[in-house]
């Protein structure tokens, strides 16, 4: 009985050692006696016992995020995060020893380092070629530049670099501080720019408004002015139409605009206005007034006389009568 369960156990431990699973989306490198002997898919498999050794493949896309530092042409240090992706080559399962899988199984021990080193090299002959601005704006140029170089390579090895994104670039404190100043800067200047314009506008149409509405004004005194002189002088002709001789009529025209001219004063509101309480004397006076004006200067006369026509020709206003010449 005992002898049965040792048996029964061998057996098991027998199968169990020569079946195996390959799983979906891998296969199964098979090394029989330490030697290459073939490529298994997915499925079940049987392998010999002590005699084969089989290691796992996986084909699926792999994706690693690696640093690098750089400098710019203008001599800006800078750090590019770089994502990769990549998968082993199994377009040629059926080659054996020249498939993409025996490649990635026997000629690299670490496929990530060296693509990150073949990354280093070609991202550092890309850099130092552009400033800091174009490093931004052709960033995804400089990806595809350094994925073209780097899968190249890596295919030889049996990887195949599926695409290489640039994700992140990253400042020193410093030049990120001084870019984000600059870049204040200029929109500060911008916009003073733009406030300077629009005020500049505003002036500009003020004035122009302004010299519209006095042209406009100015025209319109004119033609009142025209409108004025052309009543006026109907109304002359009016008045010398009539059986008035013409110094009536011009007396009684100025008498009318002096009430004109009364009427508009007092409709401004309450005012003060000194008059004459004899409009009659006042005509007197200011005919005296002309007759003065029209009296030879005492250059013109003899002297002692410019005292005496002064007194006998404006006695109201108080001269002396002593015959002194007061000028």
């Amino acid at each position: 009985m005992i002898w049965l369960i040792i048996l029964i156990v061998l057996v098991v431990c027998v199968v169990l050692s020569t079946a195996y699973v390959v799983r979906q989306q891998h296969v199964a490198i098979v090394e029989r006696l330490g030697k290459f002997d073939s490529i298994q898919g997915p499925g079940f498999h049987v392998k010999l016992p002590y005699c084969d050794k089989v290691f796992d493949v996986d084909l699926m896309t792999e994706d690693q995020h690696m640093t690098f530092d750089a400098k710019t042409s203008d001599n800006v240090t800078i750090e590019l995060d770089v994502s990769i992706q990549y998968h082993v080559d199994a377009s040629d399962v059926d080659a054996g020893s020249a498939s993409g899988i025996w490649k990635s199984r026997y000629t690299l021990t670490d496929p990530v380092m060296q693509m990150k080193d073949y990354l280093a090299d070609a991202l550092r002959s890309q850099i130092p070629n552009r400033t800091l601005d174009e490093v931004f704006s052709e960033k995804d140029a400089i990806a595809q530049s350094i994925d073209e170089a780097v899968a190249t390579k890596m295919l030889n090895y049996g990887i195949v670099l599926v695409t290489t994104l640039i994700t992140s670039i990253r400042l020193p404190a410093e030049v990120q501080e001084s870019m984000n100043h600059i870049i204040a800067s200029k929109n500060h200047l911008e916009s003073a720019t733009n406030d300077a314009n629009a005020e500049r506008a505003k002036t500009v149409i003020a004035a122009q408004a302004r010299a519209e509405a006095m042209a406009a004004e100015g025209q319109g005194i004119a033609d009142q002015r025209i409108a004025i002189a052309r009543g006026i002088k109907e109304s002359i002709d009016t008045i010398k139409g009539s059986e008035l001789s013409e110094a009536d009529a011009n007396r009684l025209f100025e008498f009318t605009q002096w009430i004109d001219m009364m009427r508009g004063f007092a409709s401004k509101g309450a005012s003060t206005v000194v008059l004459p309480n004899d409009f009659q004397s006042s005509r007197s006076q200011f005919d005296q007034f002309l007759a003065a004006r029209e009296t030879p200067r005492p250059d013109q006369s003899q002297p002692g006389q410019d005292s005496q026509l002064t007194q006998e020709t404006c006695p109201e206003q108080g001269y002396p009568t002593d015959g002194a010449d007061k000028g």
